[in-house]
Formats: structure tokens, C-alpha cells, sequence
């Protein structure tokens, strides 16, 4: 290992060369820059991750299943586990997609789930379950570390991560609806474009622009170079549900296919992730998760939540106003790291504030108590530092449900913030999880 943090710097600059990058939104300008890498990797042994990868099966099947449910029977709302107001007033849930089956009832097929450990175990904050991204960048960095530093993985027994893409590739087979897999990008100024492209070529999928796809009697195909076409039979669509399909959604959309929920709805195309699952992404609805899959699984959790409070029911609402100086407040319709309040960063008067944004529209928000997660050692020159961290952790649901044995941990710059987001000035790190 220690020949590898040697090589840092080199790391950083081929990562750069091979543009791996991220795009920002700042002051109405699109601004890509570098995801800094670090090279002391995070080490999960094979005992404690597979007490993990119990944990985050458990939680995607129950996921997966409310998804099911919250789309067809709603036993969970007759049953009164979650208010049904609750349900239908989230962003995330979109009635279009009542009454339909996706291929092999797979709604998640691809979960992020994001995680932080602390002296007493691992914590799930958040459930990414729309269009999660990051595995490209511990894939790639692998890819170069390897090859600048190959006796570090000699001497190490460390599970390999490079196989992500035969993953997915497999995952996207078994849902296939007949043709050919397609990674469906917004286009060059999209956050993650380099991931789109990067798994695309990794997976032997097509990737396809706006306009390469177009919807005939409920059949989608692609639109080759040289005028002919190709039947699609699974989309992996990197575009926010809202904008995939103009006429079902957002009818200003230049970056959907129109008529694409039509052949979705028919059974002749996956969408993957499937519309919809934006509302299990509702940071609301991860306070209701520990209870699903009691209610779905007849199990007790194997991760814990963050201890949340939803401001909706009075109670709570009542702890968050009183406690608001020592809870992190999150807006439910936010990611990325914005719209994360720490009350203890807050003054007198922008907590004044805050607390009657609450009571004005407390379905909004939820807050959690400050979990005072474990350090990682970070580079920061020539010395290691502590930083906090988080995992990413990435859950495929095909045939089978697998969790990839490596992830994206991700660390604050700051010596002073919780916050890990690349958009907010966070860096990253490759996930080492020891064979046995």
C-alpha cells in the first residue's frame, strides 16, 4: 500500500488525462472539474462486509417490493404503515406509472445506498434509487491503480471491482425484452457524462443521444449511422424520469423519447431504472423503510436508519422545533448535499427562520440526530489527516440481488464538515473489500 499513496499525484493526473470528471451548475455556467482521488483505500473485511451485504439485500427486496406494492395494491397505505397524504404528495410518486409491471416486476435494478460507519456499526442516510451514479470512478481508478502499482495488489487479497460492468451487462440481459442494451444519456453537459460513456463502452451497450431513439408501433429502436435501425429491448436510462418521455411527462422535454412509456407500458422495452422509483428515494419515506421491511419481510432490519424525525407528525415536529440547534435538517426534494442544514452552523435568527419554514410546510423536511461516523486517513500532501467519510454501496437486482463488492467512499476536504458530496468539494477514495 504504501507504494501506492506514493503515486497519488500520478493517479490524479491520468484520472485527468482520461477526462473522469464531474459537471457542476455554478452562477448558470456549466463547470467540469476534476473528482480528487485519494490513495489510502478503505478496507472492509470479508466478515464485517458480509454482515453488510445481508443488511443492504434485506433493505433493496423490501424496497423493491413497496415499489410493487405503492404502484398496484397499496396494502401498505390500507394497512396504514405509511399515511397515504404521505405517499401522494412526494415528487417521487408519479400515478402514470399505476398498473404497470415492469419486465420481471424489477423496479430497482440498480440501488445506491448510501452509508456511514460508526463505532456502533454501519448507518444507512440515504436510499438512491432513481438513477444512482459513482461506480465508474472506484472502477477506473482500480483500472489505473493496478497498472502504476501492480505489486500492491499482489501482496493484498483484495476483491476485484472491475467486473461491475459484466454486472449490469448480466442484469440488463435478464430483463432484456428483445434487442439491444442501450445506456441512454442526456447528452455531453450532464453531471455524469463521463460514467454514461465509461459504462456504455465497459458493458457493450450502445450509447444513445437524444434523437437516436425513436418509438414505432410501440417498439423502440435506434437510429444507426448509416439509416438502418436496431429493435431496443433494455434502456438504461441516465434521464430523470420527468424528462424521458414528453408526452407522458414533462412536455417540454428535449433530452426524452416520446411515446418511450407507451412501448414501456406494452412490455417491449425495460427501463432501468424503472419510472417511478423516485418516490422510495424520498428522504420521507426512509424514515418508513425499517418498517417495510418488517411489513414486507416479516424480518427485523439488519441496518439501522439514521434516528429520524418527520416534522409531518406533530410529535416530531414538536422534538425538531425544540431541538432544531443539535439535528441536521434535510429538504426531502434536494441531493447531492444541498439542502442540508446543520442547526448548530445556524444563528439565533436563521434558526428563528427555519423553524417557521418548518411549521409553515412540515412535510418538506425531515431531521436527524448528528451521527459522529468514523474517520478515514486522507492524504493531504505529504501527511495522512483524518476526514469523515461515507460508502456508497451499489445493489444489483436482476435474477438474483448482488451488492458489488467494492463501492464509492466518498470524503469531505474539509477538516469541519460532515458533508461528503463531489458537488460540494468532496474527494473519493477506492473501497478494498478482503477475500477471505
Amino acid at each position: 500500500m504504501k507504494m501506492l499513496t506514493q503515486h497519488t499525484k500520478l493517479v490524479n493526473e491520468w484520472l485527468e488525462r482520461y477526462g473522469v470528471k464531474f459537471g457542476i451548475y455554478k452562477n448558470d455556467k456549466f463547470i467540469e472539474q476534476l473528482f480528487p482521488f485519494d490513495a489510502i483505500p478503505r478496507i472492509i473485511e470479508a466478515d464485517k462486509f458480509a454482515l453488510l451485504e445481508k443488511g443492504l439485500i434485506q433493505r433493496v427486496c423490501a424496497l423493491n417490493l413497496f415499489l410493487k406494492d405503492i404502484y398496484s395494491n397499496r396494502c401498505i397505505l390500507r394497512d396504514k404503515i405509511i399515511p397515504e397524504e404521505f405517499v401522494y404528495s412526494s415528487k417521487g410518486f408519479f400515478a402514470e406509472c399505476c398498473g404497470i409491471t415492469p419486465p420481471k416486476g424489477i423496479y430497482s435494478h440498480v440501488a445506491g445506498i448510501d452509508l456511514v460507519e460508526a463505532k456502533d456499526g454501519w448507518y444507512v442516510l440515504e436510499d438512491n434509487l432513481r438513477i444512482p451514479s459513482g461506480a465508474s470512478y472506484p472502477m477506473i481508478a482500480r483500472e489505473i491503480t493496478r497498472s502504476i502499482s501492480p505489486e500492491t495488489f499482489e501482496k493484498n487479497k483484495v476483491c476485484e471491482n472491475r467486473n461491475y460492468a459484466s454486472i449490469l451487462s448480466k442484469m440488463l440481459e435478464e430483463v432484456n425484452c428483445g434487442g439491444i442494451n442501450v445506456v441512454m444519456t442526456p447528452g455531453r453537459y450532464n453531471s455524469a457524462f463521463f460514467e454514461h460513456s465509461y459504462l456504455a463502452e465497459k458493458m457493450g451497450a450502445v450509447l444513445a443521444f437524444p434523437g437516436d431513439l425513436q418509438v414505432q408501433n410501440g417498439v423502440v429502436y435506434y437510429n444507426k449511422f448509416n439509416g438502418g435501425k436496431q429493435r431496443v429491448g433494455a434502456i438504461y436510462h441516465r434521464v430523470s424520469d420527468e424528462y424521458i418521455d414528453p408526452i407522458a411527462f414533462q412536455q417540454d422535454s428535449v433530452i426524452g423519447v416520446p411515446h418511450l412509456m407507451e412501448a414501456y407500458k406494452k412490455g417491449n422495452v425495460a427501463l432501468v431504472n424503472a419510472p417511478g422509483n423516485g418516490i422510495a428515494d424520498d428522504k420521507g419515506i426512509y424514515y418508513f423503510v425499517p418498517a417495510m421491511i418488517s411489513y414486507y419481510l416479516g424480518e427485523d432490519p439488519i441496518l439501522k436508519n439514521a434516528p429520524t424525525y418527520l416534522p409531518f407528525f406533530k410529535e416530531d415536529e414538536k422534538y425538531v422545533l425544540e431541538n432544531l440547534e443539535k439535528l441536521v435538517i434535510k429538504d426531502v426534494s434536494e441531493s447531492g448535499g444541498y439542502g442540508v442544514v446543520f442547526g448548530s452552523e445556524l444563528s439565533k435568527e436563521e434558526r428563528n427562520n427555519l423553524r417557521n419554514i418548518i411549521i409553515d410546510n412540515p412535510r418538506r423536511f425531515i431531521a436527524q440526530e448528528v451521527i459522529d461516523f468514523l474517520d478515514l486517513m486522507v492524504l493531504e500532501g505529504e501527511e495522512a489527516v483524518p476526514r469523515k467519510a461515507d460508502l456508497r454501496a451499489f445493489v444489483i437486482h436482476g435474477k438474483d440481488v448482488s451488492v458489488w463488492k467494492s463501492g464509492l467512499t466518498r470524503f469531505s476536504r474539509n477538516p469541519n464538515s460532515f458533508v461528503v458530496n463531489s458537488s460540494q468539494g468532496g474527494g473519493f477514495k477506492d473501497t478494498w473489500i478482503i477475500s477471505q
